[in-house]
């Protein structure tokens, strides 16, 4: 029993002057209780929506009438905003999508991750290829959109000479040679005239968050640890 049916039935007339006296308060209490929940709600919401599973692709009939290239591009802008979980850490869907990588608590997997968007990217576009570590095949490591291209012939070093296409992949800072090396890899967007870079989407960003997917416009650069590393080239999926 609540504490003001007491007071009614012990002092009927001055409780219902207090109880009178008291509805403001109450409603106040009320109000501000219902904006500390939905406050609640709303942080909880916002916590979400940098994890791992609040990102899906596109759907299927969404990108029905793009192209390979423009599908690429639409599921890469897709998932801008996503952040590793734990925030600290490289534990990553992408990753976890190729089974790569140091298994994580939630089910993903953790390693150095921005190849293994750009090939998630491709392969829910439709673009055929391997995921391994054999000659030609994609994997975690950038360079390997490298090796892919060139061994396919569709690899296109960065000159006036080539505009990128959406859904292109950008290459930073390669060593060719016997065993190439990159240093990151990002999905290109559009590439626009005038601008010295393209437009890009970074898996394993490090602007917004420790480890996030991120944008990038005219990214002739990027920087990696303490190193800036220039634009090589693009690796094209098959058209």
């Amino acid at each position: 029993m609540s504490r003001h049916a007491v007071d009614v039935h012990s002092r009927r007339g001055e409780a219902v002057r207090v109880y009178r006296r008291r509805r403001p308060l109450r409603r106040l209490v009320l109000i501000v209780g219902a904006c500390a929940v939905a406050a609640g709600l709303l942080a909880a919401y916002h916590g979400v929506v940098g994890k791992s599973r609040s990102f899906p692709a596109p759907s299927e009939a969404s990108l029905a009438q793009l192209s390979v290239p423009q599908r690429i591009a639409a599921i890469a802008q897709s998932q801008v905003g996503y952040r590793t979980d734990p925030s600290n850490s490289y534990c990553n869907k992408f990753s976890g999508f190729w089974a790569a990588g140091d298994a994580c608590s939630n089910g993903d997997t953790a390693e150095e991750w921005c190849a293994d968007f750009a090939a998630w990217a491709w392969r829910k576009a439709g673009v055929q290829f391997s995921y391994g570590y054999g000659p030609g095949e994609l994997n975690g490591a950038a360079a390997s959109f490298y090796e892919w291209a060139v061994a396919n012939g569709r690899w296109h070093p960065a000159t006036p000479a080539y505009e990128a296409a959406p859904g292109d992949v950008a290459v930073y800072g390669l060593s060719p040679g016997t065993g190439p090396r990159a240093a990151h890899v990002a999905v290109v967007i559009r590439d626009l005239p005038g601008k010295r870079g393209p437009e890009v989407v970074n898996g394993d960003g490090n602007l917004t968050a420790f480890s996030a997917v991120e944008k990038g416009g005219d990214q002739r650069y990027v920087r990696v640890g303490k190193t800036h590393y220039s634009l090589a080239g693009y690796a094209s999926p098959p058209s």
